[in-house]
């Protein structure tokens, strides 16, 4: 028998371990560098953590090994906000910036879709006591001076994209939803004001005592404040979510083209599928309604910030064909600085054209763009618009002017970023709506085009009862002198109502 080899009677050696410093992604991996992700190791074990670790960074995040400044992210399991502050504080750890405190299921959506999501209240991580020392983390504490000086109109308040109470706004946004769909207005408005004034705050809200003296926070709305502190959700919302009636409206309602009578009419014939609805031989559809249904899969997903901007540059250029002196500007969320929408509008004004070269102009470019397959639907609804028509008491009046609601067909190549979410497609169905308006009623258009509509519907309410005015998409009318304002820019038109100027990107509420 030959005698055993030498080296298998020597003992192997062991790999040498790699270090968190080893594992850490060098820069050029990093593909989203505005996002630092901390891991929490409590209640998740050292195995998951590297692992999740391992798995973030191979999709381009950047995750820190250790608690740092630079860090926006803190991911935890099992924990809630405020497990996490106390960990913190046990550790004696202080963090100068303020990083989200997100529940892992986020970072496990991020590293599905490859790229970061965005966070709900789904995510976020409730703080139930009120620490002392609560800043070592950096969480924005309540300022009593900041409270007294809340107005109860949005156009009083800066309301950036910034929310650090969106598991309360998220709750009021979702239960608004709700009674509009039961047409209940009183109760819709009531919540809506509660997530406006909710989204403005520079704070978060950690206890009840946080709530006091802010406006539009009624009994009912703090009773589901307080539950949500408690608890970590409301079960309002929740039995909402889970209504089959909440359910159907908000699928029929996702239909370009059905509003609120159609999903009504719809649920008590006992429609609960989309797939239903399209198989019924018995229904008939609008040319809209079977448009929303032929690109139903495009037109519900997001349009990005990139493909706002495609769509922007070809409306561009086939305005510049027939006006080559028009303004055409971006408004709703996409001017507000939101990355993210389901539609894009355009407000188009022209200085030097005449009545008729503005009333023919989106007909001229809905023809231009059949003619280079770029229009998958269009309608197109003609101005009833009235130079001396005073303006409409109700906040949320739709305008007058000539507008055009369609679907585009975005080609692929126009899109300057990354594509793996059109899934092999060469084009993409985006809802966009088109408004033209007279030069001189430019100012009011673009104020009432830009949004949001909380925004929108304070301003004309505060015109109303604290300026004796009236305003909306057409103009301003002073009660009292009996006389139109004119007004050249938004910044003349606040001023006109005694407001500071409130930037777009500040009207988020």
């Amino acid at each position: 028998m030959d005698p055993p080899r030498a080296s298998h009677l020597s003992p192997r050696k062991k790999r040498p371990r790699q270090t968190g410093a080893l594992m850490a992604s060098s820069p050029q991996d990093i593909k989203f560098q505005d996002l630092v992700v901390f891991i929490l190791e409590k209640k998740m074990g050292t195995t998951r953590r590297a692992f999740l670790m391992e798995l973030a960074r191979r999709k381009g995040f950047r995750v820190e090994n250790e608690l740092s400044d630079s860090v926006t992210h803190i991911v935890a399991e099992n924990n809630s906000g405020s497990d996490v502050l106390e960990w913190l504080q046990v550790q004696k750890i202080q963090v100068s910036s303020q990083p989200e405190l997100l529940d892992v299921s986020w970072l496990i959506e991020c590293i599905g879709a490859g790229k970061p999501v965005e966070t709900t209240g789904k995510h976020q991580l409730v703080v139930r006591r009120d620490y002392s020392d609560s800043t070592n983390l950096g969480l924005p504490k309540t300022p009593p001076t900041a409270v007294q000086k809340i107005s109860q109109y949005a156009c009083q308040r800066r309301t950036t994209l910034n929310n650090y109470n969106q598991i309360f706004t998220d709750a009021f946004d979702i239960l608004a939803e709700n009674c509009e769909f039961r047409e209940n207005e009183d109760s819709c408005v009531t919540f809506m004001r509660a997530a406006s004034v909710l989204k403005s705050l520079p704070f978060t809200i950690i206890s009840m005592k946080d709530t006091e003296g802010i406006p539009c926070l009624g009994s009912k709305v703090k009773c589901i404040i307080e539950e949500i502190i408690e608890d970590g959700e409301s079960s309002e919302v929740k039995a909402v979510l889970n209504d089959e009636r909440y359910q159907s409206f908000k699928l029929f309602t996702s239909v370009f083209g059905v509003g609120l009578k159609t999903s009504e009419k719809w649920f008590r014939m006992g429609f609960r599928t989309l797939s239903k609805v399209r198989s019924d031989e018995s229904l008939k559809f609008t040319r809209m309604q079977r448009a929303g249904f032929l690109y139903y899969e495009d037109l519900v997903s997001c349009v990005t910030r990139a493909e706002a901007e495609a769509v922007s540059a070809l409306v561009k250029e086939a305005v510049w064909a027939f006006l080559p002196d028009a303004f055409v500007t971006m408004t709703g969320g996409f001017r507000r600085g939101k990355k993210m929408g389901h539609d894009v509008d355009f407000l188009i004004t022209s200085p030097g054209s005449t009545e008729d070269e503005e009333q023919q102009l989106l007909q001229k470019v809905m023809n231009l763009w059949e003619k280079k397959g770029l229009l998958l639907y269009y309608d197109l609804v003609e101005s009833t618009f009235e130079k001396l028509r005073v303006p409409s008491r109700k906040v949320d009046a739709l305008d007058h002017f000539q507008k055009c609601f369609l679907i585009f067909k975005l080609p692929l190549q126009r899109v300057d970023s990354d594509q793996s979410s059109w899934q092999g497609k060469t084009w993409k169905a985006i809802r966009v709506d088109l408004v033209m308006c007279p030069y001189e009623r430019r100012a009011f258009a673009l104020l009432g085009w830009t949004g949001s509509r909380q925004f929108e519907r304070d301003l004309r309410r505060y015109a109303t009862h604290e300026r004796k005015m009236i305003l909306d998409n057409h103009a301003l009318y002073d009660k009292t002198k009996r006389i139109f304002l004119k007004a050249e820019s938004e910044e003349e038109i606040f001023a006109h109502l005694g407001l500071d100027y409130i930037e777009p990107w500040e009207r988020n509420a």
